[in-house]
Formats: C-alpha cells, sequence, structure tokens
C-alpha cells in the first residue's frame, strides 16, 4: 500500500500554482525587451551629439567656419584692393596678362546699376567673414541663432556663386581673350564658400532648401542680367564716336628754362606724338607752358579726328606708338606723361645749355 500511495502522489497532477515560477520570468523577460526596444527606437542625447558634431564639418582639422572666415578674409582683402584702384583710376598689378586684366577691370561689366563691381564684392566677402565668426561663437551679431546664421551664410554664398558664375559667362563671351587672375580668384574663393557652407547641412536638410537656393540663383541673374540690359543703350564705344579736330588752348606762361628747354628738344631732333582728345598731351604742353609748347617738335596722330572711319597719321603709325603721349628724344621712346627734368636728363640738357640759350633768348 505503501508504494502504490507512493505512485499515486507521483503520478498526481501538480497544483497550477507550481506554475508560477515559471510564467514570471518569462513576463520579465517580455518587460525588459519592450523596454529595451523602446530605447532603440528613441535617439539618445549621444547619438544627438554625433549628428550635430557630423553637421559640423571639419577639413585638415579645421572647422567650416574658421574656413569661411580665412576665404572670407582673403576675398575681401582682394575685393578692397580692386576697389581703391577703381576709385583712385589706378592701373592693376597683374603678373600674367596685365592688360587684359585692366580692360576687364575698366569695362562697362565692372559696374552694376552704377555701383563698381568690386565695392560689392568686399561688402559681400565682410559679410560672409562677420557671419562665419558668428558662427565661431564670436557673437558679432546680438540676437541671431546658430541656425539662423547658416541660413544667411548659405543664402550669401550662394549668391556669390551665381553672380561669379555669370561674371565668367560674360568674361568668356563679351570678353573674349581677356584674361583676369583676380576674377578667376574670386570664382575660386565664392564656390569654395558654397560647398564649405553646404557641408553644415545633413542631406535632409540640403533637399528642403535647394528650392531656396534655386530661387536665390533666379534673382541673381536676373538682377545682373537686368542691370546689363538697361544700361546697354547708354554703352557707347570708342569705335563709334567720331571727334572732330579740336585745340585746347594753354594758359601756364612758360620761363626761360623751359623754354631754352625747348629749344634744345628741337635742336637734337626730340619729337612728341600726342592726340587732339589725349588730357595727359595738353597736361605735357601745359608743364612747358604758352611760348615753349610752340617750339618744341609736336606730331598731331590724328588732325583729321578721330572714331569711326578717321585713321592714325602715317608718321604715328610707323612709330608704333603704344599710347599718348610718347617722346623719342635721341632713340629713346618714353611713354606717358614726363616730367620735363626727365626730359632735360634724356636729351642732356644741362645748366649751360640752359644759360647760354636764355642769354641767346635775351
Amino acid at each position: 500500500m505503501a508504494s502504490i500511495s507512493a505512485a499515486l502522489a507521483l503520478s498526481r497532477p501538480q497544483p497550477l500554482s507550481s506554475f508560477r515560477c515559471f510564467v514570471t520570468p518569462p513576463l520579465r523577460f517580455k518587460r525588459e525587451a519592450a523596454v529595451s526596444l523602446r530605447c532603440l527606437g528613441s535617439p539618445s542625447p549621444r547619438m544627438d551629439s554625433d549628428s550635430e558634431a557630423s553637421r559640423k564639418a571639419t577639413f585638415l582639422g579645421i572647422s567650416s567656419s574658421n574656413w569661411c572666415a580665412a576665404l572670407g578674409t582673403l576675398g575681401f582683402l582682394e575685393t578692397a584692393y580692386l576697389t581703391y584702384l577703381k576709385l583712385s583710376n589706378s592701373e592693376a598689378f597683374c603678373a600674367v596678362g596685365g592688360g587684359g586684366c585692366n580692360d576687364v577691370l575698366n569695362s562697362e561689366y565692372s559696374y552694376v546699376f552704377g555701383v563698381p563691381l568690386p565695392l560689392i564684392g568686399m561688402f559681400s566677402y565682410g559679410l560672409v567673414t562677420v557671419l562665419a565668426l558668428q558662427q565661431s561663437r564670436k557673437n558679432l551679431l546680438s540676437g541671431f541663432g546658430e541656425s539662423d546664421v547658416r541660413f544667411l551664410l548659405l543664402g550669401t554664398t550662394t549668391s556669390m556663386a551665381t553672380a561669379s558664375a555669370y561674371f565668367l559667362y560674360l568674361l568668356s563671351t563679351k570678353l573674349p581673350g581677356a584674361s583676369c587672375s583676380y576674377c578667376l580668384l574670386s570664382v575660386v574663393l565664392s564656390f569654395s564658400l558654397l560647398f564649405i557652407s553646404l557641408k553644415d547641412f545633413a542631406l535632409e536638410e540640403i533637399q528642403k532648401v535647394v528650392g531656396l537656393q534655386l530661387a536665390i540663383a533666379v534673382i541673381v541673374f536676373a538682377t545682373l542680367n537686368n542691370s546689363y540690359t538697361m544700361d546697354s543703350p547708354q554703352i557707347i564705344r570708342s569705335s563709334d564716336i567720331t571727334l572732330e579736330p579740336y585745340e585746347t588752348e594753354i594758359i601756364q606762361q612758360s620761363t626761360p628754362w623751359t623754354i631754352a628747354l625747348a629749344k634744345h628738344l628741337h635742336s637734337i631732333g626730340a619729337k612728341m606724338y600726342g592726340a587732339f582728345w589725349c588730357s595727359h598731351c595738353m597736361e605735357q604742353k601745359q608743364m612747358f607752358g604758352v611760348e615753349a609748347a610752340k617750339i618744341i617738335d609736336y606730331i598731331e596722330c590724328f588732325p583729321d579726328g578721330a572714331g569711326k572711319g578717321r585713321k592714325m597719321a602715317l608718321e604715328c603709325t610707323l612709330a608704333g606708338l603704344e599710347g599718348f603721349p610718347t617722346w623719342v628724344v635721341k632713340g629713346k621712346v618714353l611713354s606717358g606723361e614726363q616730367n620735363l627734368q626727365t626730359l632735360a636728363d634724356a636729351s642732356e640738357f644741362g645748366l649751360q645749355d640752359s644759360y647760354a640759350l636764355a642769354s641767346k633768348q635775351n
């Protein structure tokens, strides 16, 4: 009986409470799984910092804002130099192709609605520099958040790159054969600034702002094109102008020394080539004075007028002149307006000659 009772006890089903120890672990596992799924589904602060760091792109260990500040400063210095040249009517220094460089900088396309183009570029590069420094936590602009600065920087660099592309098109079509190292440098700087500012935006953000960039590009292109379309009827080319010859009165009085120098230049066969419309030629004559100017051998290169259908005098053509005035003194070619002492040195005119000629005059 004892064995039977033991056997029945072993074969009897266990109470349901004995299964609770197996039910509890799965429930705890489910809770843990649910919690772990929720953690994976929501971004952690560490992931936010990683995505923020990915937007702050670097190149060669330098942040994009510092790159923009450096390139913006370089562009500001370049355009400030060109603005000074434009306002002072000076010639630009160009190691290669200097003539073409100055032709571009002095062309009708160097203005936008009457404002010198380098001045606009200087303002644009200065704005980029300030925005980049603000992005580097320099706090130069109050009331602008980081997001505002990023979008302002993107809009500014987009407009600059569009303008550079437009002027590069003008350089190749309207001014063929002309070279301008300053123009090409500005193109490189503006496109570099655009690409660097784009690196601060994630791909999703770029897709959202591409429409804004296209709108800015269209506005800039239309504005520039409208500027030159409106100004085109007012642009008069030198080949379309006809100038009749005229004389400008010399009011400066000659001195004994200038008269003696003029007689000496005449005696050695020195010649001054000029044009009636050349202001520097008139200033050169004013240096001699009214009496001495009549003594020097002056050759008018456009006796029949200048412009369309008018030709340069044969003597001036054979001389191979590059500009006016041009002096030929004892086989030496002196281009441009000359100081009287320079002419005296080139012609070997000394004090003894001055006194001798002055005494003859008296």
